[in-house]
């Protein structure tokens, strides 16, 4: 109950978090741009070889749904339709950027995101049954990081690369497995994203926007009444993560 609680309230002002973040970004975005006319902060930042950080990200999640043979074969006739949601969530992550060659970088971290996933399934009688996934997941990312020639203190920069995932907690819901919809607690998938260096003169700021699409075929093999409709379910995932990483040593 506290947890959907804590959901319920995180929708409510979501909107809210939004729009205070871009005025956040906004008002970062102009100051570097000011900066670019005086001091250049950090000269020599991305010379160096390695540096760490951390990481905050707010994300919205779907799976994605391909139906069974038993679904579309109307063999499962008390089901109507099978819907994803839309929901959001967090993720927090300790960061290390190593500088391999002038503009490319190798990015790996240790993330732990709280993820939500459900599924709406419609009955013929027009009832509908939520069936709600949230597990905290333990992803590994290694990303590729492609800078811009740095102006002043701003660049560019896009990412791509490979995020493995492990499920490190879930909901004490599904410990009856004959009731609830069966997922694995492994998920590989590629991410891409675009982002923007900042840099300060004690540290670099980088918002990013980045999507990960899912590969791995969440759905488990054992068959009860929530399983039996579906094929497979694949993980989507679109995140503004927010990157801290330090400045001189």
């Amino acid at each position: 109950m506290q947890d959907t609680y804590f959901w319920h309230k995180l929708n409510l002002y979501r909107n809210k978090i939004v729009i205070v973040i871009l005025i956040i970004l906004s008002s970062l975005s102009f100051e570097s741009i000011g900066q670019n006319n005086r001091t250049e902060n950090l000269s020599s930042y991305d010379e160096q070889w390695i540096h760490y950080g951390f990481l905050f990200g707010l994300h919205n999640s779907r799976y994605r749904v391909k139906f069974s043979e038993a679904f579309l074969s109307n063999a499962q006739d008390s089901i109507s339709n099978i819907v994803p949601g839309n929901k959001p969530g967090f993720k927090l992550g300790f960061i290390a950027n190593i500088h391999l060659y002038q503009y490319l970088d190798l990015r790996t971290s240790i993330t732990f995101s709280f993820y939500e996933f459900d599924l709406d399934y419609i009955r013929t009688n027009a009832e509908t049954l939520n069936v709600l996934n949230d597990p905290t997941m333990v992803e590994f990312p290694i990303l590729l990081k492609y800078k811009s020639q740095r102006r002043g203190n701003t660049a560019f920069y896009l990412l791509g690369g490979i995020n493995p995932s492990f499920e490190a907690s879930a909901s004490a819901e599904e410990e009856n497995i004959e009731d609830t919809l069966e997922t694995s607690g492994f998920n590989f998938a590629i991410d891409i994203g675009i982002g923007l260096d900042l840099y300060y003169p004690l540290f670099k700021f980088s918002p990013e926007l980045r999507y990960s699409y899912g590969v791995t075929n969440r759905l488990k093999n054992n068959i009860n009444d929530f399983n039996i409709g579906l094929r497979s379910l694949t993980t989507h995932n679109l995140a503004l993560i927010f990157t801290f990483e330090g400045g001189p040593k």
